[in-house]
């Protein structure tokens, strides 16, 4: 097993992406290392190591997801974000617990399947061609077959000279076929294609609480019960080549392999982000709110946190190894509410930091998927040249700071609204301004956003 990235080199991938939150950044990068180290470990003590889960405690849009989420991306692991505050309403439209390791397990096979998939891709794209080329030019019946019925005994030589040449010629026109289909000369010609009639008839199921996925099991099992059905389509040879490289790719590859290599890749690798946690951290009492507590979902959580066995449809899965990185605010409770036993499976505790002037700043400018660069590539599409000088780009970051500080604090996420907001007028008008540059300065962003800014009523429902 090669060593992934090194704690430093994982860092060092994320700020590409996240400005700041440099502890956050440090405890998620060495607990994917940890698991790395885990496998390198004598047997004995292997299964002993548990995973070393995380709470980010801090605001809303400071990054506490995308962190998460590029950890996962990094690590090319089976990655699930879920709020935690599902789990409180189980019985109403809530779900079960354990579907979350049903739906990790779902994405893993998904993950492997497209792996194997892109790994046989050339075979499947071979023998796809050779299919389109059956459905372009039918093999004839050979003259041979053809004097075998008239004549049981025929001429032998004669025969097989006529065979021959029927063959080559239709050998020829195959090979010019071939190169005409290589070339894409033949993309806007039409075939008819057999595919597979995925429609199974609709059923209602009125299931109870942790039954939520008998509906879709019952449609897969009767799906499967039922003989397989083909409808025919005509489409364009692009598209008909897609659907036979994803048939033939799919009969190529060993899905009972995928589906234990997909397992091994969920119970090692897998990362659930539970959002919201602080949401369940409360203890109710005195007959108040639903009747799953807050601190039954929490009892509920334990046993998948600490480790247990959850049936999926495609086996069974453990969860000792799986890594939990929960999330919340805790504005009104605090990670101390959590019941002593789910706390204790959360060892590190990190604390995000909310966004500062200069962090919007580097918000807007530095990550490789920075806001104005969207908003640049965006506009390019109609031909509009968008240029932000630095003075423009402080005051936005500026107006940011101080609507956050003013009215709710929802991070990162404002920056998306007072841009949404500065550039409505040339977003609408775009179409019409084809081949212009657009200088965004400080004046413009005052000009447009400065009235909102001083009616503070009216910043909390349009900022």
């Amino acid at each position: 097993m090669q060593p992934p990235h090194t704690p430093a080199e994982i860092v060092v991938e994320l700020d590409k992406y996240i400005i700041g939150q440099k502890d956050a950044k440090r405890m998620v990068a060495i607990a994917l290392r940890n698991r790395w180290r885990r496998q390198q470990v004598p047997e004995h003590l292997r299964d002993e190591i548990a995973p070393k889960n995380i709470i980010m405690i801090g605001p809303t849009g400071v990054g506490k997801t995308e962190i998460a989420r590029r950890l996962a991306r990094l690590a090319q692991s089976p990655f699930l974000k879920i709020e935690a505050s599902k789990f409180t309403e189980v019985g109403y439209v809530g779900r079960d617990v354990e579907s979350m390791i049903r739906d990790l397990t779902e994405l893993g096979v998904g993950l492997v399947r497209n792996e194997e998939m892109e790994g046989v891709k050339a075979k499947a794209e071979e023998i796809a061609e050779e299919k389109l080329l059956d459905i372009l030019l039918p093999p004839k019946q050979s003259n041979t077959e053809l004097k075998e019925r008239e004549h049981p005994f025929p001429d032998e030589p004669t025969a097989l000279i006529e065979a021959k040449q029927e063959a080559d010629r239709a050998d020829s026109t195959r090979e010019k076929l071939r190169k005409l289909l290589r070339k894409g000369a033949l993309d806007d010609r039409y075939v008819d294609l057999d595919v597979p009639d995925r429609n199974i008839p609709m059923i209602e199921i009125f299931a109870g609480a942790g039954m939520e996925d008998m509906d879709f099991n019952l449609r897969e099992m009767l799906g499967s019960m039922m003989p397989k059905r083909t409808k025919r389509r005509k489409v364009k040879i692009p598209e008909a080549r897609e659907i036979l490289v994803a048939e033939e790719s799919q009969r190529l590859i060993d899905m009972d392999r995928v589906i234990k290599l997909a397992i091994d890749r969920v119970e090692h690798s897998g990362i659930i982000f539970l959002d919201e946690i602080d949401k369940i951290a409360g203890r109710e009492g005195g007959g108040r709110g639903p009747d799953v507590s807050r601190e039954g979902v929490q009892r509920d959580l334990l046993p998948i946190v600490e480790g247990s066995t959850v049936t999926t449809k495609y086996g069974m899965v453990k969860t000792d190894h799986i890594l939990f990185i929960a999330s919340g605010a805790f504005h009104i409770s605090k990670p101390s509410d959590l019941i002593p036993e789910l706390q204790g499976r959360f060892p590190i505790r990190v604390e995000l930091t909310s966004l500062s002037r200069d962090d919007f700043v580097r918000i807007l400018t530095e990550p490789e998927n920075a806001l104005i660069e969207q908003y640049k590539a965006l506009l390019q599409t109609e031909g509009v040249e968008l240029v932000f000088n630095s003075e423009a780009i402080d005051e936005l970051a500026e107006i940011a700071y101080q609507v956050n500080s003013r009215t709710e604090n929802i991070g990162a996420r404002r920056l998306h609204t007072i841009m949404e907001k500065l550039l409505s007028d040339i977003s609408f008008n775009a179409p019409d301004l084809k081949g212009q540059t657009i200088q965004i300065d400080r004046e413009y962003v005052r000009n447009i956003l400065n009235e909102i800014i001083k009616d503070e009523d009216l910043s909390r429902y349009i900022l």
